[in-house]
Order: structure tokens, then C-alpha cells, then sequence
């Protein structure tokens, strides 16, 4: 396994957009992997408005995917890492803290958008998209 995707590609990719397709293509031969926190972000957006097919297609697509649970040492680089971040005034939310710290633990490449949150995160590799 070699990349672990933030919820900004899953949700690109639910919603049909080649831009996220086709890259999360080549990289399936590499291999792909989520987080569980990117399955309830998910989750959440498909229940907050109230669309069960939007549920039962997250689900679906999930189901394609290695999905990661938090662990002890995640958690401790977790930890680590906060610290350093509010050390640093460069606080970033929790949720993209523990997925980042996923990645880490695992040694996978982040797929993200979020460059702002996930750029502040120590030795975090970040998937860089090709030109177009």
C-alpha cells in the first residue's frame, strides 16, 4: 500500500469528477488505503442531507479500499505532533491531524487537497498531482 486518501478525493470521486478518478486509477496498482475518520466524514455529509443512495454508494465505494483504524501509536504521534503544532501556533483541526498521523504511522503519501492543514504536519508526504 502506498497512499492513504483524504476525504476532498473521496468525495471528488463520489461525485463523478475525472480529476480525482483518474489519478485514484494509476494508484490502485500501488495501492490505496482510507482512514476511518474519512468514513465518517463521509457518512456524516451523506446523512446530514438525508440521502440514503449517497450512503449506500459511500459504502460501496469504501468497500474497494483497505480502510485503517487508530491505534495506540498513532495516537502517541498524534499526541506528539499536537504539541508541536500548538508550540508552534500552527494548530490544525484534530480530525486532519489524526488522519496525516495515519499516514505517517503507516508510511503512505497523503492524497489531499489541503495542503494549508496537511503541510504543517512534520514528514508528511503529500501526493503531488501531475500537470494537466
Amino acid at each position: 500500500m502506498k497512499y492513504l486518501l483524504d476525504t476532498d478525493w473521496v468525495i471528488d470521486a463520489l461525485t463523478g469528477q475525472q480529476s480525482a478518478i483518474r489519478p485514484l486509477q494509476g494508484m490502485a496498482l500501488d495501492g490505496i488505503a482510507v482512514s476511518m475518520l474519512t468514513l465518517g466524514e463521509v457518512f456524516e455529509g451523506a446523512i446530514s442531507i438525508g440521502q440514503e443512495s449517497r450512503l449506500a454508494n459511500a459504502r460501496a465505494f469504501f468497500a474497494g479500499f483497505t480502510v485503517l483504524n487508530l491505534s495506540e501509536p498513532i495516537m502517541l504521534r498524534f499526541a506528539q505532533e499536537r504539541c508541536r503544532l500548538r508550540q508552534t501556533g500552527l494548530m490544525i483541526p484534530d480530525m486532519d491531524l489524526l488522519i496525516g498521523t495515519t499516514a505517517l504511522h503507516h508510511g503512505l503519501i497523503l492524497v489531499s487537497r489541503n495542503r494549508r492543514h496537511f503541510g504543517r504536519i512534520e514528514g508528511l508526504a503529500l501526493y503531488q498531482a501531475a500537470p494537466t
